[in-house]
């Protein structure tokens, strides 16, 4: 039998907790129809107003989403259509990963090994300055190409990523292609004698611009986490990739061995 609400603190927040713990725990499956409001009320024991102010809270958290429209006809609420991506950070780049099966990067080989299919949706640019300002910081007030992705899982959209690459490295080859080959563009920067020997990135939780909040389907006031990315081949930065991410979408996996001294 489903929890019911207390009265140690305000209703709707409680009701949003043991909706939330619902929806992790499985209780209410990635796309799935949620019970009515009125069938969730008598479940936590508490009024339809309640669950409606709930639904408010995990709507802005992106848990849940409202089609509305004709009973029978996809209306009603529905649980996010595909569970918590993991992004490990540290794998994620290393050539056997980026490569397995043929996959065209670490975005690609990422979803497929959650059991999802990739999509990548790309335009390619030319740009000189001014860049985007965390961007002409590191790799300078010099022309870039710039590889514009728009990114989905089964068809949803879970990420928009630019990378920006100095044109005297990319002009002219496969870096400026829409088939990045095996591995991705880390690869192919290794291709043209820019292996990369270093990743950088910085981590930044933001509101959400138009375009992201239109691409990635937010709500309102919903954010995004924001990754900066820089790729070095030596000391030279070769590759900076802003990727927008829905933060309740993503969990970030970061792992490091610490060395003590003798």
């Amino acid at each position: 039998m489903p929890p019911h609400v207390t009265t140690a603190r305000a209703q709707y927040r409680q009701v949003a907790d043991l909706i939330r713990a619902g929806i992790e725990n499985g209780e209410y499956p990635p796309g799935s129809l949620m019970p009515p409001e009125p069938v969730l009320a008598a479940r936590y024991g508490t009024t339809r107003a309640v669950v409606s102010k709930a639904s408010h809270i995990l709507r802005g958290e992106g848990l849940i989403h409202v089609i509305r429209g004709r009973a029978g006809r996809g209306a009603g609420t529905w649980v996010r259509p595909i569970p918590v991506i993991r992004r490990e950070a540290v794998t994620r780049y290393r050539q056997e990963v980026r490569e397995y099966a043929g996959s065209r990067g670490a975005f690609d080989a990422e979803i497929r090994s959650q059991g999802m299919t990739p999509r990548v949706d790309l335009q390619i640019a030319r740009e000189t300055p001014p860049l985007p300002l965390h961007v002409e910081n590191i790799l300078g007030p010099w022309p870039v190409l710039v590889r514009r992705r728009m990114m989905y899982a089964d068809d949803i959209p879970v990420q928009l990523a630019p990378s920006y690459i100095p044109l005297d490295i990319a002009d002219g080859t496969a870096l400026a292609e829409k088939d990045s080959g095996p591995g991705g563009i880390v690869s192919r920067f290794a291709d043209l004698g820019y292996r990369q020997t270093r990743i950088t990135e910085s981590i930044r939780l933001r509101r959400a611009t138009d375009p992201e909040r239109a691409f990635l389907r937010l709500e309102e006031d919903a954010p995004v986490t924001e990754i900066l990315h820089t790729g070095w081949a030596g000391e030279r930065p070769v590759e900076v990739t802003v990727h927008s991410l829905p933060g309740y979408l993503w969990l970030l996996d970061y792992e490091w061995s610490l060395s003590h001294p003798q």
